[in-house]
């Protein structure tokens, strides 16, 4: 029997960067089609700006989708990732690696957290914060607790389970029955909260400020209605940092805003500076609550990946960087707002530090002005088709914010 497997084609030597055609035509035969991409590729970044294949420079308001807290490939997360590299790159969670160690009480020093789990992405983190929350309720004897409240308009993950937290349809079609005892109600609206919460509620799970949902901010009235619920039916109250997280906000978490203590939050996107690495944070007894066999993640924080989240901490930390977010994402909003001849287009500029959603009044523009701006040298994105979102690289210069800013208002006088 001939053993040997005959290729179609012997594998090319990419030994020089793929120009934005190349990779188009390439992706296109050999990766999945998951994704709307626009016709381009990134082949390097820089603190707040990219450059494409063709060379072409961008200032980058995408950030990875919220990932680039400290902006492309910072010095100290190079750094911290070359070295770790020549010295460990991976080992089984059977055993200590004292990078995990050394994140985990960084995480819980600057917050409400006691004890931290490592996985690889904000659905990751999720999906751990649903069997949390349903495992805590069976060890307090009340295994009829399985109900997980959740938000309309909500996103929370593409996995099954934090799919099925998800509160917006457009994901979930096609991919049903989502998971059961998962409710949604509309989002700041306390009646619906109370009738939707019950002795069969094990959590609710929301965010402090909807990112995929169109920067919407949390209603300080519906959270205080939300924390008598906790008190009346002893349910679990979980945050969902992973855009908000790591100084987006201008705080460290977001829900440092508002004066209280998730008992459950999680953390992904700006934690690992750039690598994939998602934390499942709890205090009380929500942080006893899974115990040895019943939860794991083969690479969750491994010593390659907590290297660079330990660099990206200290740089947010050291450099002040969720005071910058809110000092920034105020210049930014307040500029927008005074723009001249933007009646007709703007309906309302919202978020919080530099996690920013500028609302259109027309439906169906979002998609033109992203295209409009990516042609003038700015990445930005859009959600719904009507809200544009602004997350740039928390270390964004000055003079990087006003030559977007005026790219954007360029574009949208022209509409």
């Amino acid at each position: 029997m001939n053993l040997v497997k005959r290729y179609k084609n012997k594998p090319e030597r990419m030994s020089k960067k793929m120009n934005n055609q190349t990779m188009i035509n390439m992706g296109q035969e050999y990766v999945m089609n998951t994704y709307g991409r626009f016709p381009m590729g990134l082949v390097k970044g820089q603190g707040a700006k990219v450059w494409d294949g063709d060379g072409q420079e961008y200032i980058d308001l995408v950030a990875g989708i919220a990932v680039n807290n400290v902006g492309h490939c910072h010095p100290e997360v190079v750094k911290a990732l070359a070295e770790q590299a020549g010295t460990l790159i991976h080992c089984s969670n059977l055993y200590w690696n004292e990078n995990q160690i050394k994140l985990a009480k960084a995480i819980v020093d600057n917050s409400c957290a006691e004890k931290v789990f490592f996985c690889n992405s904000g659905a990751e983190a999720n999906e751990g914060a649903l069997k949390l929350a349903r495992r805590w309720a069976s060890r307090q004897g009340k295994p009829e607790k399985v109900q997980v409240i959740t938000a309309l308009n909500s996103f929370h993950g593409r996995t099954l389970g934090a799919l099925s937290a998800t509160g917006q349809t457009v994901y979930q079609s096609g991919f049903g029955p989502m998971l059961p005892q998962l409710t949604h109600v509309a989002y700041n609206d306390l009646d619906a909260l109370k009738a939707a919460a019950s002795d069969k509620t094990c959590a609710v799970l929301i965010e402090t400020l909807q990112g995929e949902g169109g920067i919407i901010p949390l209603d300080p009235a519906y959270l205080e209605g939300l924390l008598k619920l906790r008190e009346q039916y002893g349910f679990l109250l979980m945050i969902d940092e992973v855009q908000t997280g790591m100084g987006r906000t201008g705080k460290m978490f977001g829900y440092q805003h508002f004066g209280f203590e998730p008992d459950v939050f999680t953390l992904a996107k700006a934690l690992g500076g750039g690598m994939p690495i998602g934390a499942l944070c709890a205090r009380g007894e929500a942080a006893q609550a899974l115990q040895p066999g019943e939860h794991a993640s083969t690479f969750g924080g491994g010593p390659l990946v907590t290297a660079a989240a330990l660099a990206s901490f200290s740089v947010i930390t050291g450099e002040k960087l969720a005071d910058q977010a809110a000092e920034k994402g105020r210049y930014i909003m307040d500029a927008v707002k005074s723009w001249p001849g933007m009646t007709g287009l703007i309906k309302e500029v919202r978020g919080q530090g530099l996690m920013i959603g500028i609302e259109l009044i027309p439906e169906g523009l979002g998609a033109k002005i992203v295209e409009d701006c990516r042609q003038k040298g700015l990445l930005i994105n859009c959600i719904h088709g009507m809200v544009l979102r602004m997350v740039p690289p928390l270390v964004i210069a000055k003079e990087e914010i006003d030559r977007a800013l005026q790219i954007l208002q360029d574009v949208l006088l022209s509409i």
